[in-house]
């Protein structure tokens, strides 16, 4: 399968497309990232230095491939941290041409904007996630503190989760992943689909994970594109975040431990997901 890959990339580290990629390839995908930014590393590390890409580049790379005759074997789209809202319709033009040129290709977009009550992208994007790429999408890959922001509902409970799935299902999307759910001292995500819903929650992990999100929505688009099976594809994604995790915290490490992980990949069984919708 074939994946183009538009989000951020760091020098240092693993968020975006560097830890996107590796785990793609890893699965066995051909993968197209365009990068929105370029830093050296983390913002959340402090200082760093690197610039975002204009949004004239990301077209003119897409069109690059359009001019190749590559687009009609684009399966996926996934889209992720956009770096400056002007980044928000050339990704809209690049789901379009993907989808003109193969029309089973499906739009993954992760509407990255914030977390722990807090938008941290600039003005514009979020407007674009909720009134652009939310009924455009495919599918959308929001943690909780999105998905309350482009629902409108609360949530607080795995109940509220469900709802504002749902919901956000009523928007536009086929598929919706909601991560970053806490319940009784467990962490995990759930998956919803025309009417069911599955979740798949773990024992919490005690260690600083910058681009564990990204990892997810690699892991879960990687194993969807190929199975098209929402309740595997969330059991895998969650045991393949879990493995890196476990590595990161072994190691002590500041940064995820990836590239270490990704043997485990080979053969991971899927966590249980129970239905609850």
């Amino acid at each position: 399968m074939a994946i183009l890959s538009i989000q951020s990339r760091v020098t240092s580290g693993y968020v975006g497309n560097a830890a996107a990629v590796p785990i793609l390839q890893r699965l066995g995908h051909t993968v197209w990232p365009i990068d929105t930014v370029a830093f050296s590393n983390h913002p959340a590390h402090g200082a760093y230095r690197g610039d975002k890409r204009r949004a004239e580049e990301i077209s003119s790379l897409v069109q690059g491939l359009d001019e190749r005759n590559l687009l009609p074997q684009c399966d996926a789209l996934l889209t992720g941290y956009l770096g400056s809202a002007a980044a928000g319709p050339t990704v809209l033009d690049a789901a379009m041409r993907a989808r003109l040129a193969n029309p089973d290709a499906i739009w993954c977009c992760d509407p990255v904007m914030g977390d722990n009550g807090a938008f941290y992208v600039e003005d514009g994007i979020p407007a674009f996630f909720q009134n652009v790429a939310l009924p455009a999408a495919d599918m959308i890959l929001p943690n909780a503190f999105e998905a309350a922001y482009l629902s409108g509902l609360p949530i607080d409970t795995i109940d509220d989760a469900i709802r504002s799935a749902n919901a956000l299902l009523d928007k536009g999307p086929k598929t919706v992943v909601l991560t970053g759910l806490q319940n009784e001292g467990s962490v995990g995500a759930l998956v919803a689909q025309a009417g069911d819903v599955w979740r798949c929650m773990a024992t919490p992990i005690d260690v600083t994970a910058h681009g564990a999100g990204d990892v997810f929505a690699a892991l879960f688009v990687g194993r969807y594109v190929r199975s098209h099976n929402a309740a595997d594809a969330l059991g895998f994604a969650t045991a393949g975040v879990r493995s890196i995790l476990q590595m990161t915290a072994d190691r002590h490490a500041v940064d995820l431990r990836l590239i270490d992980a990704l043997p485990a990949l080979d053969g991971l069984s899927a966590l249980p997901v129970e239905k609850v919708g």
